[in-house]
């Protein structure tokens, strides 16, 4: 949205953008940059981004606290064996007495 304020609106053109201030990013991490949400940005170069862009960090990002609260509220997965509220799992023998396994050969 910020870039689309100062009329930027391909990623050769914020390219373009952030070599004026010194920030030479290849044009296929621009281009990430532009298309999606990037996982991961270094803050120097988010520092560079923002003067690029005349703007400032929270001008950039949005909070989402939804999100957050709806994976908070998912049930949790258990690992197998792990305790659970009612104490421990304990196993329960088998019923009818059949043949046991005996031991493996040596």
């Amino acid at each position: 949205m910020v870039a689309a304020q100062r009329d930027i609106w391909r990623p050769t053109q914020l390219l373009v953008a952030f070599r004026q201030v010194g920030f030479t990013p290849s044009l296929s991490k621009v281009a990430a940059l532009w298309s999606g949400k990037p996982v991961t940005v270094r803050l120097e170069d988010l520092d560079k981004i923002c003067a690029a862009l005349d703007c400032t960090v929270a001008d950039l990002m949005v909070a989402e606290p939804q999100q957050h609260l709806a994976q908070r509220e998912q049930p949790q997965q258990r690992a197998v064996g792990e305790q659970r509220e009612g104490g421990p799992v304990r196993p329960v023998p088998r019923r009818g007495g059949g043949p046991r396994r005996g031991l493996p050969p040596n």
